[in-house]
């Protein structure tokens, strides 16, 4: 580390966008994918900052300002929020839950039951961050190291006693979490996603694992059994290790009774409890809420009273009923095995003759090795197809649409037809749907939007589908 100017700086605010500082800022230059924090550093100056702490110096140093040049900003930031804000996670019980599936249902729950239960809770989500009944919306799946920081201490002042939330693979790269003192972390499952980002399956598997291995030796560490990279994650973890699993013996075991459009009923340990969540991928998240209950020392007979009568999160496996009785479902599977995951649920509810019909894309500026992989699953497990824009971003939706025909077969290529537009694809799936059939729309899930160049319009699944199926009598 090398310091140019005066240590005796009162810094009364942190931040890392040029355009927020203000008198006495310290300013934190960051290199991101898309922008150089190091390139607004001048900026900062002329809007007060008073400390700029930086990778590489600058060539000229401005009066009175302090300079501290690190090795790694990302790093240093997380340490300097944490301490900025009084170290605020340090003060709840703090859980993540990280993986490539179910995280926002797991915290989403763990949410719902522990404010059953009695706590004022905060959530930190995909969806949105919550505290208590304040909602406040969401713009990435894990704040930034400083609006992290300072939406634990704000959650504290107002109360929380636990915080539950999402900890995705780019926010644990980008060291958003660093320095924070978790309770547990929980481990859902982990599959082909963020290769765009990450490169390799395993540096995406590494990513996951370093979050259990910062965990201290007072907390806790859950993890799927069944996934078989589950115990690869608790090696050399320091934190108290548990399994869950619906296939073979773990602390927390699970095994379904029924799995209906009603629910599932399910044997729990020793306890036969029936839930309202749907579908096996549910059964994995309802065990990983259940041991994090537990491992949080609560009473294993409240945990399942109050788990029984909680639903999932929005737009996960979020469904409707038409007049003429088409079952309609929004979900945000926007990976092959989440994909997958959702339409092997459908093939078990459905009672044999329905027509399942699936509306999906995937989305632009993102890994291009799925989609075809994607439009295989979907046809694999479908009786209908109907390709469609997603969040096709920068590129061009008719593009990506080619990308996920290229994977199909002639037999799958007769069960599909591509629609560009996301709302008229909807309303042809409700145009050849029947009585009892089910359409799932995938991808979106509690998205109100759709991104297109650089745009977002608003657009939410749920709503089209509903106004569809008034309008498709």
């Amino acid at each position: 580390m090398q310091v140019q100017g005066s240590t005796n700086v009162d810094v009364k605010d942190v931040q890392i966008d040029s355009r927020n500082v203000s008198e006495g800022t310290l300013f934190v230059a960051i290199r991101g994918e898309k922008t150089d924090g190091h390139q607004f550093i001048d900026k900062a100056i002329e809007s007060g900052a008073k400390a700029i702490l930086c990778e590489t110096m600058p060539k000229e140093f401005i009066e009175n300002v302090t300079y501290v040049q690190v090795n790694n900003s990302h790093e240093a930031v997380a340490y300097i929020a944490n301490n900025f804000y009084d170290e605020p996670s340090t003060k709840i019980k703090l859980v993540g839950i990280t993986g490539t599936n179910g995280k926002t249902t797991i915290a989403t729950v763990l949410f719902k039951l522990f404010t059953q239960l009695g706590y004022k809770c905060g959530l930190i989500s995909t969806v949105q961050n919550q505290i208590a009944n304040n909602i406040i919306p969401a713009t990435h799946t894990t704040p930034d190291a400083i609006n992290l920081n300072a939406l634990l201490k704000q959650m504290l002042d107002e109360g929380c006693t636990h915080v539950f939330m999402e900890c995705s693979s780019h926010a644990i790269h980008q060291q958003r979490i660093t320095g924070l003192q978790f309770a547990g972390g929980v481990f859902s499952n982990i599959t082909h996603d963020h290769l765009d980002y990450h490169k390799t399956f395993d540096e995406y598997i590494k990513v996951k694992k370093s979050f259990f291995d910062s965990l201290s030796s007072t907390a806790f560490a859950i993890s799927n059994r069944d996934d078989k990279r589950g115990e690869v994650m608790l090696q050399n973890c320091n934190a108290k290790k548990y399994l869950y699993s619906l296939k073979t013996v773990a602390d927390f075991k699970g095994k379904i009774l029924d799995n209906a459009l009603t629910g599932l009923q399910m044997l729990v340990n020793d306890t036969e409890v029936h839930f309202r969540l749907i579908g096996e991928f549910n059964a994995y998240n309802l065990l990983a809420v259940y041991a994090t209950a537990i491992c949080l020392n609560e009473n294993k007979e409240n945990v399942l009273t109050a788990l029984s009568l909680l639903t999932g999160a929005e737009g996960r496996f979020d469904y409707i009923i038409s007049k003429k009785l088409i079952i309609g479902i929004v979900d945000y599977a926007h990976t092959p095995d989440a994909l997958e995951n959702v339409l092997s649920t459908i093939k078990k509810l459905r009672k044999g003759h329905e027509q399942i019909i699936t509306v999906v894309g995937c989305g632009g500026d993102r890994d291009k090795t799925k989609r075809p992989v994607m439009a295989l699953t979907a046809c694999d497990l479908s009786d209908k197809v109907i390709f469609t824009s997603d969040n096709p971003r920068t590129e061009n939706a008719e593009d990506i649409l080619k990308d996920m025909e290229a994977g199909l077969g002639s037999a799958a290529k007769r069960k599909s037809i591509s629609i560009v537009d996301r709302r008229e694809a909807i309303k042809e799936a409700v145009s050849l749907a029947k009585g009892e059939d089910i359409i799932l729309v995938a991808g979106k899930g509690h998205e109100k939007y759709q991104d297109i160049n650089g745009v977002k319009y608003p657009f939410d699944d749920k709503k089209v589908l509903s106004e569809m199926f008034e309008i498709i009598k």
